[in-house]
């Protein structure tokens, strides 16, 4: 499916038409996420793209602070690079999802449920 962040944003971005995004390149505030979308309902949220080799997902402290300082509409959207499955989990769930990787149970899993569960908020 992807190989990398740069090929999992825009197979997200083609794959998300109703969302409007903005790529976050910030090199001043350490740990902020990837994306800011805002849906049809106007409502604002964030997104960290994640791409792992194994299980393990890999967070600089500073992303897991901004989580868990912001735990309400962020996101984080991950995928193992030998599958094709996206799954979404909620900022609130960081340390969970450090703890445990992709063998947490995701909020949403796959682009339709993923896609789906943003445009809803």
């Amino acid at each position: 499916m992807v190989r990398n962040e740069a090929e999992l944003w825009k197979y997200w971005k083609k794959n998300t038409p109703q969302i409007r995004w903005t790529k976050i390149e910030n090199t001043s505030s350490l740990g902020t996420p990837d994306l800011l979308g805002v849906n049809n309902n106007n409502t604002w949220f964030t997104v960290e793209l994640k791409v792992t080799k194994g299980n393990k997902l890999r967070f600089s402290p500073h992303q897991i602070a901004f989580h868990v300082k912001h735990p309400k509409n962020t996101f984080i959207l991950a995928t193992r690079l030998d599958a094709c499955c996206l799954k979404l989990y909620e900022g609130s769930k960081i340390e969970e999802l450090v703890a445990c990787g992709l063998k947490l149970d995701a909020c949403s899993l796959g682009l339709d449920a993923c896609r789906l569960k943003l445009e809803a908020l």
